[in-house]
């Protein structure tokens, strides 16, 4: 897999993206691996209908607007689609589904739900051929089967430039006994995978999705540190990104607003914009029209709130 550092070599499809130019953020893993899960809860909102979520979709480009659903093609034409009767969908000629939300976290990044590596009904390509739009990986690995040779091997492929950005989240950490046990896999996985992520952590997306106003029950699932480095590779992100650079993959972007960059400095290193605080709620589902506001303490800076499972 390569990933074309010249705007020239974009593909066709990319044309489809004339939105501001935001931060990338792609949710990769193998099949089951939570991804799907994690996009609705980041998001607060479910963008696809429950029934078509475990289909064989392509890609699906989540970000904000009031725009209708579309399927855009190889060649970057857009079609209307009803997100409710997806399941006959030719993933072969189909770059991606464009899906928006009026969602804060979409204010700050896209969300890109790939389909799962594992899959055997469904070519590598389909997913191959969007990575190099994205600008980081959030990385779904089950804890009870954690990174797994399969998923070592694609991520081999993944230039490295995508790498240094992202995140490898274990899932389902509360299907592990005990504290002991998730401490021992997060040991391993972290040996394992040194120098290939950002930050490597465990998460229970349950517990997060139902910790509701219960601080305990958040703090025991893991996703605070999560949301914290999720928060900072955006932040880093947000540094080489904007609205007249609509296509542009970030290793472009990158390169262009500081041409004398050491490419192996690490994404420490790099400046960071203020980002408001995150604050967790649990996710509303979509037959609920409205939600209610969350109280805000007045001495607090103001939040925007993402969800996770």
């Amino acid at each position: 897999m390569t990933v074309d550092q010249s705007t020239q070599q974009l593909p066709e499809f990319a044309k489809a993206l004339t939105e501001p130019r935001r931060p990338r953020i792609a949710l990769m893993g193998e099949f089951s691996a939570g991804k799907s899960t994690l996009a609705n809860l980041m998001i607060g909102s479910d963008p696809l209908p429950v029934q078509v979520i475990a289909t064989q979709l392509p890609p699906v480009w989540i970000s904000y607007g009031t725009s209708p659903a579309t399927i855009v093609d190889l060649e970057g034409k857009e079609a209307s689609c009803d997100v409710e009767t997806l399941e006959g969908l030719s993933s072969e000629h189909t770059a991606f589904i464009r899906i928006q939300c009026e969602e804060e976290i979409l204010k700050m990044c896209d969300v890109i739900d790939m389909p799962g590596i594992s899959d055997p009904n469904m070519s590598s390509e389909v997913w191959e051929r969007v990575l190099p739009l994205a600008d980081a990986v959030i990385w779904c690995s089950p804890a009870t089967q954690a990174w797994r040779q399969s998923e070592a091997s694609v991520w081999e492929m993944v230039p490295e430039h995508i790498r240094e950005h992202s995140l490898l989240l274990l899932t389902r950490g509360d299907m592990l006994s005990s504290h002991r046990d998730r401490a021992k896999v997060l040991k391993r996985v972290r040996r394992e995978t040194e120098k290939l992520f950002r930050h490597t952590l465990m998460v229970s997306l349950t517990q997060a999705r139902d910790a509701g106003d219960h601080p305990h029950v958040w703090a025991e699932s893991g996703a605070e540190p999560f949301v914290d480095e999720f928060l900072n590779v955006i932040s880093l992100l947000a540094n080489h990104v904007s609205s007249d650079t609509v296509g542009k993959p970030f290793s472009a972007l990158a390169n262009a607003s500081n041409p004398t960059a050491d490419q192996g400095v690490a994404a420490e290193a790099a400046p960071k914009v203020d980002v408001d605080r995150v604050v967790p709620r649990r996710p509303v589902a979509k037959s609920v029209r409205a939600r209610p506001t969350p109280r805000i303490d007045p001495a607090e800076e103001p939040s925007f709130t993402p969800k996770f499972s």
